[in-house]
């Protein structure tokens, strides 16, 4: 009985980071898109980045925002806005070269292929 109660009061005192209920967290993710979205052409002429079109990049970004809709979590939604906040202020600061935004931003499922040979499977201790 103690421990319930103790537990009960622990969760009470947890607090979220940025956003009190759903519907802010809702809020905060639709602003983060849409200034994502907005800036998408910005980038690819500001960076170079020739391999991609404002319409790939637009869909490599709702991508990206999809991959997490099944967060219901508000503490995590509000972790992921902030980690957005934070990736879309270094490529409009020009903190990320273009390099970091094709891997990280715009590819980030075209991973490197770990080969299988021999010497791979030797360094990896296999």
């Amino acid at each position: 009985m103690a421990t319930g109660r103790a537990s009960q009061e622990l969760t009470r005192q947890v607090r979220p980071l940025l956003s009190l209920d759903s519907t802010e967290a809702r809020y905060r993710v639709i602003g983060l898109y849409k200034a994502c979205f907005r800036h998408i052409p910005r980038m690819l002429a500001s960076h170079n980045v020739a391999e991609f079109n404002v319409k790939t990049a637009r869909e490599a970004l709702r991508k990206r925002f999809d991959a997490n809709a099944h967060v219901k979590d508000i503490r995590v939604i509000d972790m992921l806005v902030i980690k957005g906040q934070h990736d879309l202020k270094e490529v409009v600061e020009h903190w990320a070269q273009p390099t970091h935004i094709l891997s990280r931003i715009l590819k980030p499922e075209a991973q490197v292929q770990v080969k299988d040979d021999f010497l791979s499977k030797f360094f990896r201790g296999n």
